[in-house]
């Protein structure tokens, strides 16, 4: 499954005004269950954070995790960084249109070679470590990239069927993942030798959540590969299994999993 052009199909929907672009950020923080976990650490974070911090997203894509932040608190610099050029330029066109051009800048860059050239508090890292080959290179940009006492907050796969592969035969349902998912102890130790002092790690999309991931974000997709003309059924399908989604993704971030399709992870440097 690749989800270039699904997010492609969706940027054209959406990023036509302003007011849908933001009615597609709140679909994603309502539907996606690793946005509920990140976006309840930040606010965690938020309480002791510099009045003035400066925030790197790094694989900042859609920007919805940007927008979120700039509204916790506007005095917060957001840097946004991302490969992808189209979405550098759209998301700068978004962000100016809507006012916030002198708090949040966008940049095109690769992990593999970025590294701020101004320290900054939190590093927010969603999705991403999953696409990239060379982890080791990125993780010491990240400790290079961070004041001392900053953090570095990461969602990705794990290796307890993230990316949706359960054995050796099974292939990953993203097919631009490089990794299927990483093992808590080989994350965190990876994080030590790349320059963090402490890590702590925790699963996310464990039973509930992963039933939530199926109805709320697989069988949809799965269905619009097929033909695009399921988008006019989706509303009707949303209407149906919202509801039942939103108690599973609740269930999953107030609940201690034991084991998790998603790994959610703290380094502090």
């Amino acid at each position: 499954m690749h989800y270039d052009p699904i997010k492609r199909t969706l940027g054209r929907v959406f990023n036509s005004t302003p007011v849908l672009r933001k009615l597609f950020y709140f679909l994603l923080n309502v539907l996606l269950l690793r946005s509920w976990h990140i976006r309840r650490r930040i606010k965690q974070w938020a309480v002791s954070a510099p009045h003035n911090a400066s925030i790197l997203d790094a694989g900042a894509g859609f920007g919805q995790y940007v927008f979120f932040m700039s509204q916790l608190n506007p005095h917060w610099f957001i840097m946004g960084v991302d490969v992808k050029q189209e979405q550098v330029e759209d998301c700068n066109t978004f962000f100016s249109k809507i006012g916030k051009s002198k708090q949040i800048r966008y940049t095109e860059a690769d992990l593999t070679q970025y590294v701020s050239t101004n320290p900054v508090d939190l590093i927010v890292c969603v999705d991403v470590m999953e696409h990239i080959e060379d982890d080791m290179v990125v993780f010491r940009n990240f400790s290079k990239s961070l004041k001392t006492g900053g953090l570095l907050l990461i969602s990705t796969p794990s290796d307890l069927g993230g990316s949706d592969v359960h054995d050796e035969h099974d292939e990953s349902f993203v097919g631009e993942h490089v990794r299927d998912g990483y093992n808590k102890d080989e994350i965190t130790q990876k994080l030590l030798q790349a320059g963090f002092s402490f890590v702590t790690t925790y699963y996310s999309y464990g039973f509930w959540g992963s039933i939530s991931w199926k109805f709320s974000m697989k069988y949809p997709i799965q269905l619009l590969t097929i033909s695009k003309l399921f988008f006019i059924l989706l509303p009707f399908y949303y209407i149906i299994l919202f509801p039942w989604c939103l108690i599973f993704n609740f269930i999953d971030v107030y609940k201690y999993n034991s084991k998790g399709t998603g790994l959610i992870v703290h380094a502090y440097k």
